[in-house]
């Protein structure tokens, strides 16, 4: 096999095209990923993590890249990130207000996507489609634009109470997902969220809460030539070493004939890749 790169390893990147094109970046490396369909391909951890924010030598990798120190102190790690609503920056006590301005008193996205199933999901507006691929949606639709991270957090817990939060992620990579009409699903829950959405729109201001109502659903493709009948996964820490031939990717997973793995799982991790 030829090694195509080594170093360590960030979240595919990914562009909107159809299908869609990914990147695999391996320190200075930069591979396209589609050119490798059909290809075997191997997959070798070389035994050093180093954190992603710190770049220190760390046995576990936490929050996907950093060392435990940064893990317990950097804002982006907190626990108020993946539950937007526990958003304690006015008690004074955020990790980082410097950066918690620049990331969190920004405008964001309340949308729904369809990765397994109808679910709704919050992402600053500069993220998207990257956000939708990320998770493996097939459809998107923005449905609200919010003035910040703390405020979509609240959209999205009342939506919640009527469509899950979560990708069912076998469902997902098994590609057996039914496209759903998103702009009806749309009407049906604003309907249903009317009266909390008004009472939020009441405390935080009309214009930090605005319904989207004229957007049309965007569809997307990967590039996928067999979906797994079983979901299969590699681990690198427990085999440091996996290979089979691309079959597709989907979301932040390689799809292989041997099983599936989350590249981004494996963030700052040295990882060796090599070709056929």
């Amino acid at each position: 096999m030829q090694i195509l790169g080594s170093g360590a390893l960030s979240k595919m990147r990914s562009e909107l095209a159809e299908p869609i094109e990914y990147k695999l970046a391996l320190g200075d490396e930069i591979i396209s990923v589609n050119q490798l369909l059909e290809k075997k391909i191997n997959i070798k951890f070389l035994g050093a993590i180093n954190c992603l924010h710190c770049g220190r030598k760390t046995k576990k990798s936490f929050s996907q890249g950093f060392c435990y120190p940064c893990f317990t102190r950097l804002p982006q790690c907190d626990t108020c990130i993946m539950s937007p609503e526990k958003c304690h920056f006015q008690e004074g006590t955020c990790r980082d207000p410097a950066w918690g301005e620049s990331h969190c008193f920004v405008p964001h996205i309340v949308y729904l996507a369809n990765s397994s199933g109808v679910k709704v999901g919050i992402t600053r507006g500069t993220q998207t489609p990257t956000r939708w691929i990320d998770q493996g949606a097939v459809q998107a639709l923005p449905i609200f634009r919010v003035q910040t991270r703390f405020q979509s957090g609240l959209v999205e817990r009342v939506y919640g109470e009527h469509v899950s939060d979560r990708t069912n992620w076998r469902a997902m990579l098994k590609g057996q997902v039914e496209l759903l009409d998103l702009e009806s699903k749309r009407d049906e829950l604003l309907e249903k969220c009317a009266e909390k959405i008004t009472d939020l729109q009441n405390i935080h201001g009309l214009q930090a809460i605005q319904p989207i109502v004229d957007a049309t659903q965007l569809n997307i493709q990967y590039p996928v030539i067999q979906y797994p009948v079983k979901v299969v996964t590699h681990n690198l820490d427990k085999i440091p070493e996996a290979e089979g031939v691309l079959l597709g990717v989907k979301g932040q997973y390689l799809i292989l004939d041997t099983g599936v793995i989350n590249m981004r799982k494996y963030t700052s991790y040295q990882i060796e890749l090599s070709s056929e």
